[in-house]
């Protein structure tokens, strides 16, 4: 993520043309300038934004041990003897939140965590739950917290994620998410390239910092080395991150599901005709009125999905609009067990079961993807990872302007975002690689509609500099 601008020596050489019968290191010796143009633009324009991520992303990482500490009374209980039923662990929380309406329930999954029992009430904003927490020996209620997502957030990381996605500030706010994520790949990969094209003495510095390097020449080296590294994960980031964009992720989404991608949901509709709505995703939506008629109870519900297989930690959503029960596994951590089955309330029969084997490949490949960005794919070494890699993003950041500002043309003019590389280097591309070049980026730029409209503001920026520069010594910068 450099917001350096080369020397002339660096401009010289990169732009000229690589020995004859070396066809492609002729390609690259013109492509290298244009690269690094953008690379220098990119690095100067969008940075600020990837700060912004890279610490609101580094804090969220962090919030899943925070939680452990700042909510240790509501998420754990004293283990003083077997658990009750959840039967009467849900009448407990009914008892404490009248006005509620419960829509699942998170039985305790080990010794000494509590029982989540999940509503709607009336002072709980759209798309969130009261989390009332019940100690599973003696049914007493630990504390009651507002809960958001499949993951069960609590109001700290709730709010440290929210503030990664769209600073607080609504739609808004999601497009400074969208340019980043847009752009994080496009800067990592120029970066890639500028620093594997360097040439060096040794295959270590390609890897490591140099030794005994000063001044710019250090700061480039601990840049292109952690960038190295970092690369890979950063580009996971991106890609992750643009499923939940506003424009890209409505694109990204449609081609999943043309390639036959949708995550599959278990069926919990009842025999048509009872009103059942056709299916039910299980995530504890709990929407339109509750069910009647005979129940069988959440305990016999729980044990007959047990019998077919749905053990460990998992998440119950009570039946409602004509739906039954929902019984899902919600281990995330990889192997993940995220099977689950429907159980028709009047007789504890399993009507529908989805097995996390039999969901389509790219599914189960988004699945990995997305609770890897969210750092749940592996637990605590996921959320280490994630924060290594927010770490090395803030330190690529501060490390390119630092290079910019060693750099800055301070004799010629006060004011300045120094010089990229020289215009018309893409004329020296030979067409058989400059046209296929053109037509990628124009379609990236229309399935990625902000990374697009970031381009095209390169352009006129580059247009109005060079024009300005040209007015003022008559030669193109």
């Amino acid at each position: 993520m450099s917001v350096d601008a080369p020397d002339q020596g660096t401009r010289q050489k990169a732009a000229g043309t690589a020995p004859a019968g070396t066809t492609t290191a002729s390609a690259w010796s013109a492509l290298r300038p244009l690269v690094l143009r953008l690379h220098f633009y990119a690095g100067l324009l969008i940075a600020p934004l990837l700060l912004i991520a890279a610490v609101s992303g580094l804090l969220y990482s962090l919030s899943f041990q925070a939680e452990k500490f700042v909510y240790r009374h509501e998420l754990t209980a004293p283990v003083t003897g077997p658990s009750l039923p959840l039967d009467t662990q849900v009448d407990a929380a009914r008892r404490a939140v009248p006005e509620g309406t419960v829509t699942a329930v998170w039985p305790s999954h080990e010794d000494g965590a509590t029982t989540r029992v999940l509503m709607n009430a009336p002072d709980v904003a759209e798309g969130r739950s009261l989390a009332v927490f019940v100690d599973p020996y003696t049914a007493a209620i630990r504390g009651e917290l507002t809960s958001y997502g499949s993951s069960g957030a609590l109001p700290l990381r709730t709010w440290l994620a929210e503030f990664h996605r769209d600073l607080h500030l609504g739609d808004a706010g999601r497009h400074y998410s969208e340019l980043a994520a847009s752009w994080l790949w496009v800067v990592a990969l120029g970066g890639l390239l500028l620093w594997a094209g360097r040439r060096r003495r040794t295959k270590r510095a390609l890897l490591l910092p140099e030794r005994g390097a000063g001044g710019r020449r250090a700061t480039l080296s601990r840049h292109g080395s952690v960038g190295l590294w970092a690369v890979t994960g950063l580009v996971l980031l991106s890609a992750t991150g643009l499923t939940w964009s506003r424009y890209a992720g409505e694109n990204i989404g449609a081609v999943k599901d043309q390639l036959g991608g949708a995550t599959p949901a278990v069926s919990a509709a009842l025999v048509p005709g009872t009103g059942g709505d056709g299916g039910h995703e299980g995530h504890g939506g709990g929407h339109g009125t509750a069910h009647r008629g005979a129940d069988v109870g959440i305990d016999k519900a729980v044990a007959a999905a047990r019998a077919s297989g749905v053990a460990g930690k998992i998440a119950v959503t009570l039946p409602a609009d004509g739906n039954g029960y929902v019984v899902k596994e919600t281990d995330t951590r990889y192997p993940v067990h995220l099977d689950s089955v429907a159980v028709d309330p009047a007789d504890g029969r399993v009507i529908d079961e989805l097995r996390f084997a039999d969901y389509p490949l790219l599914a189960k490949l988004t699945r990995f993807g997305i609770d890897g960005h969210m750092g749940v794919l592996f637990g605590l070494p996921n959320q280490l990872a994630l924060a290594a890699l927010m770490v090395a993003l803030v330190l690529l950041v501060v490390w390119g302007y630092r290079m910019w500002w060693l750099r800055r043309p301070t004799k010629e003019r006060r004011l300045s975002a120094g010089r990229p590389m020289p215009r018309g280097a893409w004329r020296k591309a030979p067409v058989t690689v400059l046209l296929p070049l053109a037509a990628a980026t124009a379609l990236t730029g229309w399935f990625m509609p902000l990374l697009g409209l970031g381009l095209l503001v390169f352009l006129a920026l580059d247009i109005a500099i060079g024009a300005l520069s040209k007015a003022r010594t008559g030669s193109p910068t």
